[in-house]
């Protein structure tokens, strides 16, 4: 203003409209009153106790044993947590399902135990021989021995009895999680009103595969219990730590789950809160949440509590050790009158009885040891030639199948676009077969997916073409669950070979090492679809061969048709199948046309046979997918008298050795060819073992045509440079011409 003064001018701050929201779901919190107790069945608790008492015994026998140093790897006890796992498995049926975590064994014992003692146990006389049984060969297992339930392969963390339900314990946090969504679609969708429950610690609710399998199973109303066991403490990291909302279960209904909480110390309210669980997802409303406070009495390994590391102090031990599962159980049986303490003593007897007995039948002195030293009897070990026995199956299921090579074939032929060939024998495959299901992004919209590769399927077959969000852990996790379970054939495509790396864990670690892991036994049919996309400008994240890295990994077959008629005979291979297979496409084949039998297709190319493309003396050239063209166009332009063999199977199990061989002995020297990066080629790997298997039949080093070291640019001329072309070819062509002496 004119007299110097300033004038302050204050507005009515605006405060915008709020509406609370609530949750699509309940939430609520579950526990047990003396009412609760005065009406509970007395014989379920006498079932709950004589269990709670085993799985305690069994769990200090384990725990014994790896301090006398006879438990090779961990020994993850479960002591302190046994309420959890008894109350709400007590009630499941023998067909229902779950899996478990790293710490395990009180989850599987107890689904084991009430699969051999259906009408509950009689605490008088708690150990039959069926009971003895499980207890010894659960204990085998552990001790890595070969009478154990997956042969001594398991140990610890790997526990499975499919017969009684247990679909597998697992050494990856979260990692089972996926799995045991795709064994409860598998259930919903065999039309019974069965349901999987799923074990995972506090831990695991921040990993990924988790969260999207929340999603996902909420998404398409899946039967899937999550049993979250909150024993407050990731190794030593508490939850508060990790975690702004330290009440887990609140992940649930972020996701529209409805969700539970229960003092995981009191047997009988978690059987109430899985009750209520199951009621809701039997009745085809989908997942639900169960959150279950527990205390693991010991460190995350071995047999010393938490405190002796210095992130639990002595005092809240002690606390959670008053609310002993066992001691509440009994407590609360003694008041009613339903036990005595004489005969609690008694079931406790009986219970450490049974395990020294269990042990007795695994251990013995040993015989050079001092202070009655114990050792593993000898003669129970595996044998070493078991070591890879089971890494992937026998093939049998393929024996008499009908084979056609288009060299060979007389017959009639059409001529169709390569990607209408892949439409075309899915659509005959699940004519045929109604265990076949599809899964991918996409794929059931835009006229088949992003290449028209699942074209008309969605509309035939409804229900079997299962567009899924965008989260790769959860939906290829979902049908490594339903191959396990047997009653489905999964095909699930990757949009981009890329994205594995995404879902990395569920590929290699959990599909890939299933069957070897479990044993040997378990057969993972599913098929992987996946498209190399090089040349189509879509830059350094979608356009890997993912070959190399399936390569190197246990337990996946590889396959990569080059032609229509290839692509036919091989994807039928690959759906009969009962090993995982990867079926590499590329971009650069879909358009092309080919020759396929008129009328027919349901033959196979034989498994593991190569495609010779061209004969010659000079240079044995080996390569795959679109290559394979570009390689025949380099020999041509050089006028080389190359030799070249389309791969076409390209795991380590079922290379063509046998027409490598063959050609090398003729040439004596060979050439790789493939498009992508040099660092993750497939190349690597099959010169070492050419090299290794072949040496003195090479006059000179085997050569290799690949992309440079980094990956594709979006750039057409960076891409260009980054990937392997006919001109490259050329070259390699002619440097085998200069090692080997022509022209000088």
């Amino acid at each position: 203003m004119r007299d110097g003064t300033t004038r302050t001018t204050r507005k009515k701050a605006t405060v915008a409209k709020e509406k609370k929201l609530l949750p699509l779901e309940q939430w609520v919190e579950i526990s047990t009153e003396k009412s609760d107790w005065d009406s509970a069945d007395p014989s379920l608790l006498h079932t709950m106790l004589v269990q709670l008492h085993l799985i305690r015994a069994f769990e200090e026998t384990v725990l014994e044993l790896a301090g006398e140093g006879l438990v090779h790897g961990p020994a993850h006890s479960s002591v302190g947590q046994e309420g959890g796992a008894v109350g709400s498995i007590v009630g499941l049926r023998a067909t229902d399902s779950i899996n478990g975590s790293h710490r395990g064994h009180h989850q599987f014992l107890a689904k084991a135990l009430r699969f051999v003692a259906p009408h509950g146990f009689d605490a008088s006389n708690p150990v039959t021989p069926e009971i003895q049984g499980v207890l010894q060969k659960t204990l085998a297992e552990i001790l890595g021995l070969a009478q154990g339930f997956c042969k001594g392969r398991g140990g610890s963390m790997h526990l499975q009895w499919h017969e009684a339900g247990c679909l597998g314990t697992n050494a990856i946090v979260g990692g089972g999680v996926p799995l045991a969504a795709g064994n409860a679609w598998a259930q919903k969708h065999s039309h019974t009103d069965d349901l999987t429950v799923t074990y995972f610690g506090d831990g695991a609710v921040n990993i990924g595969s988790v969260l999207e399998s929340m999603n996902l199973t909420a998404a398409w109303d899946i039967p899937l219990v999550f049993f979250i066991e909150n024993n407050l403490y990731a190794v030593s990291t508490t939850v508060e730590e990790a975690t702004g909302e330290p009440r887990l279960s609140g992940r649930g209904v972020g996701f529209g789950v409805p969700s539970l909480r229960v003092d995981g110390m009191d047997p009988l309210a978690v059987h109430l809160a899985m009750q209520k669980a199951a009621d809701i997802a039997r009745s085809g409303k989908g997942p639900v949440v169960v959150e279950a406070e527990v205390y693991r009495f010991f460190h995350q390994n071995g047999a010393f509590p938490g405190s002796a590391f210095g992130y639990r102090s002595k005092e809240e031990e002690a606390a959670w050790r008053e609310r002993d599962p066992l001691t509440r159980m009994a407590t609360e049986m003694i008041s009613r009158g339903l036990i005595t303490q004489d005969q609690v003593d008694g079931v406790r007897l009986q219970a450490q009885t049974a395990m020294s007995n269990a042990a007795a039948e695994l251990v013995e002195q040993d015989p050079d040891g001092k202070g009655g030293v114990r050792r593993i009897k000898p003669d129970l070990w595996p044998s070493p030639d078991f070591v890879n026995v089971g890494v992937r199956g026998d093939l049998m299921e393929l024996s008499g199948a009908k084979t056609v090579e288009a060299s060979e074939y007389q017959g009639a032929t059409e001529s169709v676009r390569f990607v209408d060939a892949v439409a075309a024998v899915m659509d005959r495959r699940m004519e045929l077969d109604p265990r076949i299901v599809l899964l991918g992004e996409d794929i059931h919209r835009l006229k088949g997916g992003t290449n028209g590769a699942t074209k008309g399927l969605a509309e035939k077959y409804p229900g079997r073409v299962l567009g899924t969000p965008i989260s790769e852990n959860a939906f290829v996790g979902l049908g490594g669950g339903m191959a396990l379970d047997g009653r489905f054939r999964p095909v699930v495509e990757f949009m981009y070979p890329d994205f594995l790396w995404v879902a990395a864990d569920q590929v290699f670690n959990q599909i890939g090492k299933a069957r070897h892991m479990f044993g040997g036994e378990s057969p993972v049919p599913l098929v992987l679809r996946t498209k190399v996309a090089m040349g189509t400008g879509y830059g350094s994240q979608h356009l890997m061969d993912p070959a190399g890295i399936f390569a190197t990994a246990p337990g996946w077959r590889i396959m990569a048709p080059s032609t229509a008629h290839d692509y036919v005979g091989m994807m039928n291979a690959a759906l009969a199948c009962e090993d995982p297979v990867l079926v590499i496409e590329h971009v650069d084949l879909y358009g092309g046309n080919g020759d396929i039998p008129s009328g027919d297709l349901d033959y196979q190319i034989p498994f593991g046979t190569a495609r010779m493309v061209r004969e010659g003396s000079e240079l044995t050239v080996l390569s795959y997918l679109s290559m394979v063209e570009k390689s025949h166009q380099a020999i041509t332009q050089t006028g080389m008298d190359a030799e070249l063999i389309d791969l076409r199977f390209l795991d380590q199990a079922s290379v063509d050795w046998a027409s490598i061989e063959a050609s090398i002995t003729k040439t004596n020297a060979v050439m790789i060819v493939e498009q992508g990066a040099r660092g993750t080629s497939y190349g690597g790997w099959l010169s070492d073992e050419i090299q290794r298997r072949f040496f003195d039949h090479l006059d000179q080093p085997v050569l290799r045509v690949s992309g440079g070291e980094a990956s594709p640019s979006i750039s057409k001329v960076l891409e260009a440079a980054a990937i392997a072309g006919v001109e490259d070819i050329v070259a390699g062509l002619e440097q085998a011409r200069v090692n080997s002496g022509v022209g000088h």
